[in-house]
């Protein structure tokens, strides 16, 4: 399986982004698609997740308003709307895969990476 991420930039406060992640290789529908972000000095974290077969989406409590990921089975691509953005949603965003959704916050567990792409939200 091969992701490549793409759709960083730069944005002002407020601004918005769609992030795409195109899929390649061999997978299955019961993949779990996530995205990732990782700010300088600070660990990974999840962002959102969604089921590529069913297209069941996940999110944290505290992102849910703001982003919003969904897929095109068509185009093999997972997209990461994000709206609102602020200044600490500047990161490098991963998407990865992993089968099922087990522990699906923890990057640890996802077996494909895709390279990154940077996200950079001005004050």
């Amino acid at each position: 399986v091969q992701l490549q991420a793409s759709g960083g930039g730069l944005v002002q406060t407020g601004g918005s982004l769609k992030l795409s992640c195109g899929v390649s290789g061999r997978f299955a529908s019961n993949y779990n698609m996530a995205w990732f972000r990782q700010a300088p000095g600070k660990e990974r974290e999840y962002v959102t997740s969604i089921h590529w077969g069913d297209g069941d989406a996940h999110y944290l409590d505290s992102r849910k308003d703001r982003f919003t990921i969904s897929r095109d089975l068509s185009k093999n691509t997972v997209y990461l709307q994000m709206n609102s953005l602020k200044p600490e949603d500047t990161a490098v965003y991963y998407c990865a895969a992993k089968v099922g959704y087990f522990d699906r916050l923890k990057p640890q567990t996802y077996a494909y990476w895709g390279q990154g792409t940077q996200v950079t939200v001005s004050s």
